[in-house]
């Protein structure tokens, strides 16, 4: 057996023998770039308090990695599919982990979204490499099982993530969480040499530059300003980003219709199987992205669960997914992807709205039914439209293929931490301030307080502490008088503060029930477009990568 695996699978006469071992070092790669984000959202206090963040310091933090990740991703894929997919992805494990390491040293807001960005360039190799790699390894006949798979280790990484950074963070402090990353990738980067085969194009057409250019300009700017515009504001950056997206976007499909070789041939979203299956995986993140913010700051501020414990409460989500990947590995080939996609999306509507009635008095139990269903429907819904984007792609452009799967999944997460985070600060900062009417409760402090819901307790939390000093005053103060008056006074605080925290959590309730509303609309909606665009028939041809052959099925279905 050879230590380094150096013949390319494109010359394998057979299925390559150890390609479910190549599966396993894929899905570890593709698990460090997911948990790379929910690892974060449990070291996010920590780090703040540690590095004095301000808000847009923390929100660049998270997105710092998310622009340089979606924007690359079309670019690095096609290249890869040209030069070496193996090669990508092995590039991408040594950047990533070297930015990995870069954060872990860091010591300033700058340096860590720096180290999140070099992360996300990383994870724009790799992705699209890890798809592409499974799909020129696994026969057709096989794919859908491993892209399940893949698929399911997504969901497993949503919640590994705040685990292993809760466990972590309980004896070391944030910059530890960097280094979930490292031993993973370097045990995938060996073992990518030993077990993975080489790969690339079968042709050696000149890469389509200009449109890559493009694609980075107009995907870099859309995220830019999704990101911006509902948590900074729309000023000059977020309008200005809007117009460059817009007019990268009318550039990029405009060159890439007239390209002979265009690194995105766009005809393909005319076929209803592909637009649908896109439009199914953004609407899907927007929801997945959008919720998981929300949950886990719930469940950590207002239930009052520390980081580990936190992670902890978000298994069954995690034990869902690989239920429901179980189930539509034996339901697709029954029924079709049409309707275990749109069982999938129904299930994720009804996630959120069962999330809808939540109120100052739900308790953790009250969340185990949405995490369980919202984790079938990532499950039942995910592989088959995954499965269904690879297959619109020759073998020759897998990579591209991959990227735009994974374009679309980044695309929506964006949405829905900016779209449903905005909305949730919003209904929070008007329910505070409804819930605090008529208190005595500076204006100061409120505004504070209606920051976040970290601001809002920290703020009861200092009028506790004021509390306390007027009490411990009272006991020393030797005027009887003075000394009434001191616990008199201590004994006001400690109500406001009580009332604060009520209030708070109360307000932060009602917000969490509205965006589920909110969102449970949109994904409902986004069910029945789905529905309308998938074509009850199957392609013809799945997997064969004629996009003539789709573009007539989708018409004629």
């Amino acid at each position: 057996m050879r230590l380094v695996m150096t013949e390319p699978v494109e010359r394998m006469e057979r299925p390559y023998a150890r390609r479910w071992w190549a599966l396993l070092v894929l899905c570890l790669s593709l698990l460090i770039i997911v948990m790379a984000n929910t690892a974060l959202t449990v070291a996010a206090p920590d780090m703040t308090k540690d590095l004095g963040l301000s808000s847009a310091d923390l929100q660049w933090v998270i997105d710092g990695y998310t622009v340089p990740y979606a924007a690359l991703m079309l670019l690095l894929g096609a290249i890869g599919d040209k030069y070496s997919r193996r090669g990508a992805l092995v590039l991408g494990l040594v950047v990533f982990g070297g930015g990995a390491v870069f954060g872990y040293l860091a010591d300033s807001s700058a340096t860590v979204i720096a180290a999140r960005a070099v992360m996300g360039v990383g994870a724009a190799l790799i992705m699209p490499a890890t798809l592409s790699l499974l799909a020129a390894t696994f026969p057709r006949a096989e794919r859908a099982k491993a892209i399940t798979l893949w698929t399911a280790t997504a969901g497993l990484a949503i919640a590994a993530g705040p685990v292993v950074a809760g466990a972590l963070l309980r004896d070391h402090g944030w910059s530890s969480t960097f280094l979930i990353n490292v031993p993973v990738a370097a045990v995938a980067l060996v073992a990518a040499f030993v077990l993975v085969p080489p790969s690339k194009a079968g042709h050696h057409d000149r890469i389509d530059y200009v449109g890559g250019v493009l694609s980075v300009i107009w995907t870099g700017a859309l995220v830019y300003m999704i990101i911006e515009g509902p948590h900074f504001g729309w000023g000059a950056k977020a309008v200005g980003a809007a117009v460059v997206a817009g007019v990268g976007l009318v550039a990029f499909v405009l060159w890439e219709l007239r390209h002979p070789r265009p690194i995105l041939d766009v005809r393909r979203f005319t076929a209803r199987r592909f637009a649908g299956s896109n439009l199914a995986v953004a609407l899907f993140f927007l929801a997945v992205f959008g919720a998981f913010y929300y949950l886990t700051q719930h469940l950590q501020f207002v239930l009052g669960y520390d980081a580990l414990q936190t992670g902890v409460r978000m298994l069954p989500l995690a034990g869902a997914v690989f239920v429901g990947s179980a189930m539509t590995a034996l339901l697709t080939p029954r029924v079709g992807m049409k309707w275990t996609v749109g069982a999938g999306m129904a299930a994720g509507t009804v996630a959120l709205a069962l999330l809808a009635r939540v109120d100052a008095g739900s308790a953790y139990g009250d969340f185990v039914a949405p995490l369980i269903i919202l984790g079938l429907a990532i499950g039942l819904a995910l592989s088959p439209c995954t499965d269904a984007i690879m297959g619109a792609f020759p073998e020759s452009e897998l990579g591209v293929g991959g990227a735009v799967n994974d374009t679309s999944l980044e695309l929506g997460g964006s949405l829905g931490i900016a779209i449903l985070g905005s909305l949730l600060a919003t209904s929070y900062s008007d329910h505070l301030a409804d819930a605090t009417k008529g208190s005595k409760l500076p204006a100061n402090a409120l505004d504070t307080a209606q920051d976040s819901v970290g601001a809002g307790y920290a703020v009861a939390q200092g009028i506790g502490d004021k509390a306390h000093q007027a009490a411990a005053q009272a006991r020393q103060a030797t005027d009887p008088q003075q000394a009434a008056q001191l616990k008199q006074q201590a004994g006001e605080l400690a109500s406001g503060a009580r009332q604060m925290a009520d209030a708070v959590g109360s307000a932060f309730s009602d917000a969490v029930a509205h965006t589920s509303l909110v969102g449970a609309v949109v994904l409902g909606v986004g069910t029945v477009l789905v529905a309308v665009l998938l074509p009850r028939r199957e392609a013809a041809g799945p997997g064969t990568g004629d996009a003539e052959k789709e573009l007539a099925d989708s018409k004629t279905a």
